[in-house]
């Protein structure tokens, strides 16, 4: 029988550490139910004790997401591990992440203690954690520049302590696979007790090796892997869930193991991530990219038209990516918008459906034929909004000024009404940036600005993303349409949603209307003089 791989998946935990990733908590819990469907074994939901938002995030994705184990993750320091069990204590299968550092540089600079000083704090920790939670996971923090035997000697202690999982990370992408793969055989070989846990790994990707060092691991016999959707995740990211879980499927002649996910989940959880999120998932991206199973050398072309094994080692259908080569129009009507949406991975609700299929109109009207990436543009930039919309965009029209900058009309709506704003600027986007600033009375500055093209042709769909920043807050905004510049609007109305969202925020309120007076009577003219004089005198 196979040996089982555990996937433990820390997308919101570490993922959600890449800067801009922000991500509210009706986007961790819309994100959580999708990593149960995909079938991860564990969900590292965040760090409860850095902030309450963390805390309440971790608290509702453990009570409310079922199947998986949910894991909470706590520095060594008792206020952390209390936290993080009073955040995961209502799930089916609660676990506590503890961790600290052992490499010599981390104990000596960051902790200015001694190896023995981190040890008993390890051991403590662990301590502590089972006495409230049967499932105790420790993390050797760069375990990949701590010294061997030192680092051997802590996985039994904590062991010994009662940890159930013990995870070796190489926190800083610094080693090469084969000697990230001797690390594990050391640890193997030189800690007696290790027959009582799973051992576990979780890498980054600095130097481009994480998932080479975690396969390495995989080969070495460690129980778990640490990973993110789309590598996602702090400076270079985190090893890349899609790619260990396709490389254990694919070479299952290699590696000799399973794990239990569900791959024909995997497209839609790395489009729903990379949407939330706001990060594009590049065209070349292993596994989920777009390019990731085309073809366009006459060579490979020839090839996969004969035989699609003589250029495809996996197929497109195995990650949930569908060959339907349909095309959608104006008159195709919900039910077919619906059935295309399920067939590329995309299950949506009636109020979702909805939202895609009045975008969906308003391009098939223009364009006659509505492409599958087209689909997958407007649904990310309608159906999968969880955030509460305190502004949308109903118009955005731009003209050119005498003097070669533009001028913007723009029309923003609230629950309450519709705003109408105008502002010039260096170009027609800047124009209505300023525009929408002044009607949403913020001052926002712009982090960062992209625009693709989804497809091919000059009609193609623009898809916009938007970083902005406002009193030490970041959020990202997504937004498409076949204008590029109405694009660029959505997506910074989109942006300007979810920071009033981080914020507890809601539109601007209505100017006060203007008091009505009633008539005054012959009493009140007559004392009028008499007050203005008074205040005169004062």
């Amino acid at each position: 029988m196979a040996r089982k791989i555990d996937i433990f998946d820390t997308t919101l935990r570490d993922g959600e550490q890449a800067p801009g990733a922000n991500l509210a908590l009706p986007e961790k819990l819309v994100i959580a139910q999708q990593l149960a469907r995909l079938g991860v074994d564990i969900i590292e939901a965040g760090f409860p004790i850095s902030s309450p938002d963390d805390f309440q995030a971790v608290s509702r994705i453990a009570a409310e997401v079922k199947g998986p184990t949910i894991a909470g993750l706590s520095r060594a320091v008792e206020a952390d591990i209390t936290a993080c069990w009073e955040a995961v204590r209502h799930a089916g299968k609660p676990r506590i992440h503890t961790f600290i550092a052992t490499s010599d540089i981390h104990v000596e600079k960051k902790f200015r203690k001694t190896r023995d000083q981190i040890l008993e704090m390890a051991v403590n920790a662990v301590k502590y954690a089972r006495s409230l939670c049967q499932d105790v996971e420790f993390s050797t923090e760069d375990a990949g520049r701590t010294d061997k035997g030192y680092l051997a000697a802590v996985v039994e202690a904590v062991i010994e302590a009662g940890a159930s999982v013990v995870n070796i990370p190489d926190t800083v992408g610094y080693m090469a696979p084969w000697e990230f793969a001797g690390i594990i055989r050391h640890v193997f070989e030189h800690v007696p007790n290790i027959a009582q846990i799973k051992l576990s790994v979780h890498c980054h990707d600095d130097l481009g090796m994480s998932v080479a060092e975690s396969l390495a691991a995989v080969k070495e016999g460690v129980h778990q892997v640490e990973c993110c959707i789309n590598g996602v995740g702090e400076r270079a990211g985190n090893a890349s869930l899609e790619e260990i879980v396709m490389a254990i499927e694919t070479r299952k002649d290699l590696f000799g193991c399973t794990t239990n996910i569900n791959t024909r989940e995997i497209m839609r959880t790395s489009r729903m991530v990379s949407n939330l999120m706001g990060f594009p998932v590049p065209p070349n991206k292993a596994v989920v990219g777009a390019n990731a199973f085309r073809h366009q050398a006459g060579i490979h072309v020839d090839g996969v038209l004969k035989d699609r094994t003589t250029y495809e080692i996996m197929t497109p259908e195995s990650v949930g990516v569908s060959e339907s080569k349909i095309v959608l129009g104006p008159t195709s009507g919900r039910k077919a918008l619906a059935q295309r949406l399920s067939d590329l991975g995309y299950k949506l609700d009636e109020a979702q459906l909805e939202k895609a299929y009045e975008r969906f109109l308003s391009i098939a009207d223009r364009r006659k034929e509505v492409s599958d990436q087209d689909l997958e543009a407007i649904v990310r930039d309608s159906a999968f909004r969880v955030i509460p919309e305190a502004y949308t965009l109903e118009q955005a029209s731009t003209a050119q000024t005498e003097e070669g900058g533009s001028r913007a009309d723009v029309i923003l709506r609230t629950k309450e009404r519709a705003i109408k704003g105008s502002a010039e600027g260096n170009g027609p986007v800047d124009a209505i940036y300023q525009a929408i600033n002044r009607m949403v009375g913020l001052k926002l500055e712009l982090v960062d600005f992209s625009i693709r093209a989804v497809g091919s042709g000059s009609d193609a769909i623009g898809e916009a993303t938007v970083r902005i920043r406002y009193d030490g807050k970041t959020a990202t905004g997504l937004g498409s349409s076949l204008d590029v510049v109405k694009a660029s609007a959505r997506a910074y109305v989109d942006a300007i949603n979810r920071l009033l969202f981080q914020m507890g925020r809601e539109a601007a309120p209505s100017k006060p209307k203007k008091r009505t007076t009633s008539p005054k009577t012959s009493a009140q003219r007559a004392r009028k003089p008499a007050r203005r004089g008074a205040r005169r005198r004062e």
